[in-house]
């Protein structure tokens, strides 16, 4: 079921590629307005007139590095300036690296904080004021499956993403009068570019190319819950009821799937 979009206007952060890229296409075909940020203009433009010339959709787009907290700030006020409201904001850019603690460049691990959870914790804090005073308002945040089952080499990822599903949680209490919905979306491995950063000799894709999510199909299921009350989407489902039965059983999980948990 395609759900319609019409007349909503909806931020997209990290829309170039992957996940992002299929939203902005989504949104566009369900009638949306889709609202693109990326650090490639490039990519922006190009991705801009695709959509105007498939779906009839005029897309927006504004250049902004996530990891510059001053950057976000002004694209913020740039965005709310030219549109008089926007309806939802879809917290998507992400980026990982699968490493052992002891192995990680200190700046790699801030460059996951930076991007994975103090972004998405700014840019939700700079839309609450206008979805309050509207009473109205979505915000989608992309999480992970890895917040919820950490493996060795995911450990500083997996914490980002463990911070944003508490992040979530909580906000969708605090700000449950004011008619706002909260979701966090929970994903396995997605075929996206992420993996160029996360997995660059590519031996986790190789081993786990069989299970990946295909970013498309993602994009759909978010699309298709935007503006509902749905509290979480998990993908895949095997993997969310695995999350579930490693909450009550961590030890045997981690006993029984050791292998697996080690294919990073």
């Amino acid at each position: 079921m395609q759900t319609s979009l019409q007349g909503k206007k909806i931020v997209v952060t990290g829309a170039s590629s992957g996940i992002g890229e299929m939203l902005v296409r989504k949104i566009a075909a369900s009638g949306g307005t889709p609202i693109m940020l990326a650090r490639s203009l490039d990519k922006l433009r190009q991705l801009q007139e695709q959509i105007k010339e498939e779906y009839q959709v005029k897309g927006y787009y504004y250049k902004v590095d996530l990891t510059n907290l001053e950057e976000v700030d002004e694209v913020v006020v740039q965005v709310m300036r030219e549109h008089e409201t926007i309806d939802a904001l879809i917290n998507n850019a992400g980026v990982g690296l699968f490493q052992y603690v002891d192995e990680t460049k200190w700046q790699d691990i801030e460059l996951m904080f930076q991007v994975n959870v103090l972004a998405v914790i700014r840019m939700t804090k700079l839309f609450l004021p206008h979805f309050k005073a509207n009473n109205a308002g979505h915000i989608v945040n992309i999480a992970s499956q890895a917040g919820k089952i950490s493996t060795p080499k995911s450990a500083v990822y997996a914490s980002t993403k463990h911070a944003i599903i508490g992040f979530t949680n909580a906000l969708r209490q605090e700000i449950v009068a004011h008619n706002i919905a909260v979701t966090a979306v929970n994903l396995g491995p997605v075929r996206t570019n992420f993996f160029s950063l996360a997995d660059p000799e590519g031996s986790y894709q190789e081993n786990v190319n069989k299970y990946m999510l295909e970013p498309e199909k993602v994009a759909m299921k978010i699309t298709q819950h935007l503006f509902t009350s749905k509290r979480e989407i998990n993908m895949p489902l095997w993997m969310d009821l695995g999350s579930r039965f490693y909450q009550v059983f961590p030890g045997i999980m981690e006993k029984v799937l050791k292998k697996q948990f080690n294919k990073k």
